[in-house]
């Protein structure tokens, strides 16, 4: 009976699981009305569950966000925006699905100007990126930001767009002035905004972008300067060239999510494909394969070129739910007019942890326990074979008790031998003369095949003579053999 509870149990976890698992939804309230000041980070949550978890993704007034989206992030359960431009707002979608359905979260996200804010650019004190000391200890200018200040000699291809930040503190606030081969930019080239002023973009970059730009940071304490070199290279009509080391090897767990990133560079937009290598074998599991060399190649779906900021397309290649048939070599091919680039890398799917179990057959679920179906066979295979060795243990004692009596009914039936007579010397010694050839007479038929003696080991005999003298002086005589086991 526990063995049937626990199987009652186990079947009753199975249908929980199931009907657990559905479409995703929203698992707390949200406010889809957002309102954030220029400049300050946003992040907009997706608080979506579901089983399986879902794939979520975002976009931006019917626009997809991706990693070619330099300020934008898409986190687990979240889309972060930092230095918030007033550009940025407008509608936000978070959609996520699963193999069971799909659910969408708006956003409405409105950018605000800061209330202190003037027409010149200059804050009140008491801005937190941007403090005062209250005591009027003047504060020579710094820069805030240098991790993002490294880099001071970029080169983007015609079209594409470049930041340039110079973030920066002190007391008075300072002011910042953009200046290019030392001439100053015009307030249009710089961008509206007193946020927007720390940082200089440049959009549709053109040959004649090229050059030197200088920030220049002062207050009444003192004053900082950095310099960055721009050159803007000329598009050359050559075949697509793969950047960076992706795509490389990786490792997934069995039933895990994984990708694979290609990074091309190329004068127009190119056709960026991937393939995964058909292993020996396994020709007949695709309905077309290519052959590349030796070898012969499936082509998988490819999803959205996105066009990133410095002027090289990115792909990315998703694998959800890894199995073992998922392991392999995958190649991603980057073309155009020009001509083809690729490059290889392995994914390896580690083994399923979980043991495959043989579910249990629903028959013996609905019958009696195993221990009851083991021992009605073994017990009755018992009993008939005692049975049967009972049966053999007595025919062969019936077969030797046979022989025995058939043996001894034949010796008893022959007649009887006949007695001498007795010598004339009386009746003593006629007797005694009678018992002697009685016991030879005996022994001499236990030599000549009577087997009683081997099944009896102690034969016991017992003789009387009777004698009987008539009036006419006759003598007669009985004799009375008995025998005794």
């Amino acid at each position: 009976m526990g063995h049937l509870w626990i199987c009652l149990l186990i079947c009753e976890i199975i249908l929980l699981s199931d009907c657990a698992r559905g479409p995703p939804h929203v698992a707390e309230k949200i406010a889809h009305r957002q309102t954030v000041r220029i400049g300050r980070t946003m992040k907009l949550q997706c608080p979506v569950e579901g089983d399986p978890p879902p794939l979520i993704m975002w976009a931006k007034d019917g626009r997809n966000i991706h990693s070619g989206w330099m300020r934008f992030r898409v986190l687990r359960q979240a889309l972060r925006i930092k230095e918030v431009e007033a550009e940025d707002a407008g509608t936000f979608i978070c959609k996520a699905t699963n193999g069971f359905g799909s659910v969408n979260i708006n956003y409405t996200l409105i950018v605000v100007e800061d209330a202190s804010t003037g027409r010149d650019g200059a804050g009140t004190a008491g801005d937190p990126e941007y403090p005062t000391d209250l005591s009027g200890k003047l504060v020579r200018p710094r820069f805030t930001q240098p991790a993002k200040m490294r880099k001071r000699v970029i080169a983007r291809p015609v079209g594409s767009s470049v930041r340039l930040k110079c973030t920066a503190s002190g007391n008075p606030r300072p002011d910042i002035v953009w200046l290019k081969d030392n001439k100053p930019l015009t307030p249009e080239e710089v961008g509206e905004g007193r946020k927007k002023k720390w940082t200089l973009s440049l959009k549709n970059l053109t040959p004649e972008n090229s050059g030197k730009y200088t920030c220049h940071v002062s207050n009444r304490a003192g004053e900082i300067n950095a310099t960055y070199k721009v050159e803007v290279i000329q598009r050359t009509n050559s075949k697509p060239i793969l950047t960076g080391t992706h795509p490389v090897n990786t490792t997934v767990d069995y039933g895990g999510t994984t990708s694979f990133q290609c990074k091309v560079r190329s004068d127009v937009k190119p056709v960026i494909q991937w393939l995964k290598r058909v292993e020996p074998g396994d020709e007949n599991k695709y309905n077309s394969t290519i052959e590349v060399g030796d070898h012969g190649f499936v082509v998988l779906p490819t999803g959205e070129v996105w066009s990133r900021p410095d002027g090289s397309y990115l792909n990315k290649l998703l694998i959800t739910r890894a199995k073992e048939e998922d392991a392999g070599m995958y190649i991603c091919l980057g073309a155009n007019t020009m001509g083809y680039s690729f490059r290889s890398a392995y994914l390896t799917v580690l083994p399923d942890p979980k043991p495959q179990h043989t579910p249990i057959p629903t028959a013996t679920s609905h019958s009696l326990p195993w221990p009851v179906i083991i021992g009605l066979p073994a017990g009755l295979v018992f009993i008939l074979g005692t049975v049967l060795l009972w049966f053999c243990q007595s025919k062969r004692h019936c077969s030797s008790g046979g022989v025995v009596t058939a043996q001894a009914l034949t010796a008893l039936q022959r007649p009887p031998p006949r007695v001498p007579a007795c010598p004339p010397s009386g009746d003593k010694d006629c007797l005694s003369y009678y018992m002697t050839q009685q016991q030879q007479l005996l022994l001499a038929q236990g030599g000549s095949g009577l087997v009683v003696p081997k099944v009896y080991p102690k034969i016991y005999t017992d003789i009387h003579t009777h004698t009987h003298s008539h009036m006419d002086g006759k003598v007669h005589q009985h004799q009375h053999i008995h025998y005794q086991c």
